[in-house]
Order: structure tokens, then C-alpha cells, then sequence
């Protein structure tokens, strides 16, 4: 049997509950241990003092820019090489690969030098104080360094999924989480190195997981990527944003987001930013196992969705939001039980964990309502309805959160900032709602 009627059968044969699981825990699993490196940068910081910690913070908004640039390309190329795949068209599939690979790695060169010339009111810009500015300025070069390798790494995890190869996408993350986790300790503990051993460690392991990376993928994918394959055609880019752009609002909003929650901040001191620094450091950990499952769904919906397996694509969504909810809540009801702990263990000064364990515990309580948000997103992604998805990926970060943000910060001050992300949350995933029934309820021909 040949490569491609191999995975054709898998995609539309294997049992959803098995393939969504097989597809999304490696991917929960990559995730996790990419947040838990991210924690364990705030853990080592938060050990030289409050404003280095909050530096991390900072830093958080950059690389979620960085992040948006490379899931629009991957998840943009991802969903055209599924259905490339779907339509047992190989040398398509390369096409839009190497498009969105060498697209990624320029974007990344581009950002590299503008953030290194302008680095200090970029700095400034995303909500650095004159006291956080130095440690800001020092993690930062280090990401801005590594940023090709960084969206490089991102577009290949992705097209690496599409394919259904979520194991060995798995293994190129979790190195370079790990590298980094023992590059903390060293650089920072050992060495002594403070921030910038942290940002060096960063970007070391980005590094090294791109290069592994790119040679699991020459190895395993059936798509290649080559500077000869990419397009010359501007409509190939076009669908490429196109489909991606969800994810570039996903991760651009949550980055504009972040900038102004730290300027919001900002006049309650370094204690605050530190509090909310770890506050979303540990939501995005338990928000990337709904973001885990939800992109194990997605080259199911899409490849199904192509072979016109349309029931598939229904349970399918209806398979992803119970496991997300189950997994979601073993993280979601500990954090918000020990909340405080959490936020002791990060960072021990009273005023950090009176701020940040009442936002802790609302947080926790949003995050489980992201099971209601993130799989319908995903799945209009994936079955390449751009509008609808754009629109899904606007509410969060962006028409509930900034809105509520504003609103709250005026009427409550600095309690206003601890519920605004959790209240924004609630409200994405009670929207989400009627648009999960009307594509259960649709009648495909």
C-alpha cells in the first residue's frame, strides 16, 4: 500500500476518539512542556527580584508577535497540504509548505533586525518601566536573535501535524523545552548570568528544535520543502494568509492584549506586573491543553472535510470539546484550590501573591470555558471558512477582552485588571455557542 492511501484511510477510517487523541496529545504534551519552560524562565527570574520577573511579562507579548507571523503560515500551509494530501496531490502540498517555510523565515530576519535597531521603545511600546527596561532589553535581544529559527520551528510543528505526524513535531518541541530548562538552571543558577542567561538559553534551544525539526520533517513528511517549490504566484500567498489569518488574530490580538494589560498595569508598580506575569504564564499552560486537543482536531476536520466525510467532521468537534473539558478542568480546579502556592512558588514577596492569587483563581475559572471556544474556531479554520473563524478568533483577546479590560480598569481599578481576561473568556465561550449548533445542525449535499 502506498504512502498516501495509507493516510487516506487513517484520516477517514480510524476511530475519532483514537485518531484525535493520537493527533492531540502530542501536541497538549509540546505545548505543556513549552509553558512549563516558559514557568520555569519565570521561576529562575523571579528569584533575582520583582522586576526582572516582570520583564518576562514583557517579553510574553513579544513572543506571542512572533507566534502570530508563524501559526498564520503554518496553520495557513498546514490546512492547504491537508487538502493537498486529501486530493493525493503531493507536489501541491510541497508548494504551499515551502511557500509558508521561506515566507516564515524572512518575516523572522525582518523582525530580527527592525526589534534589534529599535530595542529600546519596543521595549517601552509592549510596557516596560525605566526599572524592568534593562532586564527587558537584555531577554529580548536574545528572542529577537532567534527569531527565524523561532517561526521556522512554528510552521514546521504545523505542517508536521497536517500530516498527521504530531509524534515527531512532539519530539522537536519537547527537546528544546527541555534544553531549556536545564539551560535556566545552569546559565542562571550556575553561571549567574541573571536575564540574559535566560534569554540565551531561550534562544539556544530554539535553535537546536528547528534543526531538528526540519530533519524529522525531510524524514517523514510526504510533502518536501524546497526553494524551488515556492510559488511565484501571488494567489498561493494569498490563501495562505488567508487561512492562517485566524490564528495571526488569535496570536496577534492576545500579543496587542498583553502590551496594554502591562500598560494598564503599569501605574500599580512592578508588584503587579509581576502578579499578572504569572498569573498568565500559568493560564496559558492550562489554555494549551485546549489549544492541544483543538489542533489535534484540526487536520482531522480538514482532510475529512475534504474527502466530503462530513459526519466525521461533526463528531469530531463533539469528541474535541469533551476531552478538552476533562483535561481542561484537572488543571483549571488544582490552580484555582491552590492558587496562592502558585503564585508563592514563582515569586515569594506578599504584594505579588495578594495580587496575583484572586486573579489566579478567576482565571482558572475562564479557562474552562475555553472548551466551548477553541474547538468551533479550529474547526472553521481547518474546513477553510476564513470569515467565520476570523470572526471566532476576534472575541477573545480582542471584542471581549480589550473592551472589558477598559471598562473594568476605570470602574474597579486594579481588581478590574485581575477579572477582565476570565470575564472575557466566559463571554467568548456563551458566543460560541449557536455557532457550534448551526455546523452540527447543517445539511451537507
Amino acid at each position: 500500500m502506498d504512502k498516501s492511501k495509507a493516510y487516506y484511510d487513517k484520516m477517514t477510517q480510524t476511530p475519532l476518539v483514537k485518531l484525535i487523541v493520537s493527533l492531540g496529545i502530542p501536541t497538549t504534551i509540546s505545548m505543556l512542556v513549552t509553558n512549563i519552560y516558559n514557568m520555569v524562565d519565570t521561576y529562575f527570574v523571579g528569584t533575582l527580584g520583582e522586576s526582572p520577573q516582570a520583564a518576562t511579562g514583557i517579553l510574553f507579548t513579544l513572543q506571542a508577535i512572533i507566534q502570530a507571523l508563524a501559526f498564520m503560515l503554518g496553520q495557513g500551509s498546514g490546512t492547504m497540504v491537508s487538502k493537498s494530501l486529501a486530493d493525493r496531490n503531493d507536489k501541491e502540498a510541497s508548494q504551499y509548505v515551502s511557500t509558508g517555510f521561506f515566507t516564515g523565515l524572512s518575516f523572522g530576519l525582518v523582525l530580527m533586525v527592525l526589534g534589534l535597531i529599535f530595542l529600546t521603545p519596543f521595549m517601552v511600546l509592549l510596557g516596560s518601566t525605566q526599572t524592568i527596561l534593562p532586564y527587558a532589553k537584555q531577554y529580548g535581544a536574545c528572542v529577537l536573535l532567534s527569531c527565524p529559527a523561532a517561526i521556522g520551528s512554528f510552521v514546521l510543528n504545523n505542517n508536521l501535524r497536517y500530516e498527521g505526524k504530531s509524534f515527531y513535531a512532539m519530539i522537536g518541541l519537547v527537546t528544546g523545552g527541555i534544553l531549556n530548562i536545564f539551560g535556566d538552571y545552569v546559565l542562571i543558577v550556575v553561571f549567574e548570568l541573571g536575564v540574559l542567561g535566560a534569554g540565551i538559553s531561550t534562544a539556544v534551544s530554539q535553535i537546536i528544535s528547528f534543526f531538528i525539526l526540519l530533519y524529522f520533517f525531510e524524514k517523514m513528511a510526504q510533502s518536501s520543502i524546497r526553494l524551488s517549490f515556492v510559488s511565484r504566484k501571488a494567489g498561493v500567498y494569498l490563501t495562505i494568509c488567508r487561512v492562517g489569518f485566524p490564528a495571526l488574530i488569535r496570536q496577534g490580538l492576545s500579543s496587542i492584549s498583553n502590551g496594554l494589560l502591562n500598560n494598564l498595569t503599569r501605574p500599580y508598580g512592578d508588584a503587579a506586573i509581576a502578579a499578572m506575569s504569572v498569573v498568565n504564564r500559568f493560564s496559558a499552560f492550562v489554555m494549551c491543553v485546549g489549544l492541544g486537543i483543538g489542533q489535534g482536531y484540526q487536520p482531522v476536520a480538514s482532510f475529512n472535510y475534504q474527502a466530503k466525510e462530513y459526519q466525521r467532521v461533526k463528531k469530531g468537534l463533539i469528541v474535541t470539546m469533551g476531552i478538552g473539558f476533562i483535561f481542561i478542568s484537572c488543571l483549571a480546579v488544582p490552580g484555582f484550590i491552590f492558587a496562592d502556592k502558585i503564585v508563592y512558588l514563582f515569586q515569594k514577596h506578599q504584594e505579588v501573591i495578594d495580587i496575583g492569587t484572586p486573579a489566579l483563581r478567576c482565571a482558572c475559572v475562564g479557562t474552562v470555558f475555553l472548551t466551548l471556544s477553541v474547538p468551533v474556531n479550529m474547526l472553521y479554520q481547518s474546513i477553510r471558512k476564513a470569515g467565520l473563524s476570523s470572526f471566532l478568533s476576534l472575541l477573545r483577546s480582542g471584542l471581549m477582552f480589550i473592551p472589558t479590560l477598559l471598562i473594568t480598569t476605570k470602574l474597579f481599578g486594579l481588581m478590574g485588571i485581575q477579572v477582565s481576561q476570565p470575564a472575557a473568556d466566559i463571554m467568548t465561550g456563551i458566543v460560541s455557542i449557536p455557532f457550534i449548533v448551526a455546523f452540527l445542525r447543517k445539511k451537507f449535499d
